[in-house]
Formats: structure tokens, sequence, C-alpha cells
């Protein structure tokens, strides 16, 4: 998992992208960029930003393959979701994804409690 970012989305929103040939979120429109974690942080911005939604999937991305740009800041309100260090950076693509910076898609539904989880494909030993 080392150095790849995840993006957060609905299983629509996917296959939208895959029919336009790119993936646009609604936040590069509002502003500017479209959010993305690292693997320690996509549970608590998913605890906090997508509670109660279901039909969502992760987004595994190579920043090396991104046709966009690639900028690592503080959250984009100023504080970090709760369960994420006051101290940590967020990565946020500047522009569209590209399709083929995308390696790899995952479930990310919630347990029977409402909690969301890390797939295990993300868990490392580290």
């Amino acid at each position: 998992m080392s150095g790849l970012i995840l993006h957060i989305t609905s299983n629509d929103a996917w296959a939208s992208a895959k029919k336009a040939g790119q993936y646009i979120a609604p936040s590069l429109a509002a502003e500017g960029f479209i959010h993305c974690s690292t693997s320690a942080q996509a549970v608590p911005v998913a605890e906090k930003f997508y509670k109660g939604q279901t039909g969502l999937i992760l987004l595994v991305i190579d920043p090396a393959r991104l046709n966009s740009g690639l900028k690592w800041e503080p959250p984009f309100d100023g504080a970090p979701p709760p369960g994420a260090p006051a101290a940590d950076l967020f990565p946020h693509v500047y522009g569209p994804i590209n399709l083929d910076a995308v390696i790899q898609i995952l479930d990310f539904e919630v347990d029977s409690s409402g909690r969301f989880h890390l797939p295990p494909e993300l868990i490392t030993d580290n």
C-alpha cells in the first residue's frame, strides 16, 4: 500500500467515469481538486463524510500514473476528521483522475453496526 492514495466514491460514479474515460468528482468544480486519502485516513474520512451511505468503493490510485497534479495539503475545512492526526496532510488531485492511474477498485461498505473498516487488501502489518 505504500505510496498509493485512495478516493472514496460510489459504484455509479465509477461506472460514469469508465464511460467518460476519466474520473471527475464534484469537488473538482466546487473546490478545485479531488479529495483523496491514505489508507490510515480513509476510515476517519468515511466516518465523517459518508456515514449512512452504501454502494461505496475505494479507488486505489498510483500517484506516479496520474496525469493531473497531486499536492499534499492540510484538510480543506481546516480540521481533520476525528481519528486522523491533526498534523496530517491529505492528497489532493488537481484535475481529473485518468483511469489507468486507478490500479484497484475495492468495495467499501459498512459492517452490521454501521462502521467503516479498511478492506483486508489494504491492511499491512507495518
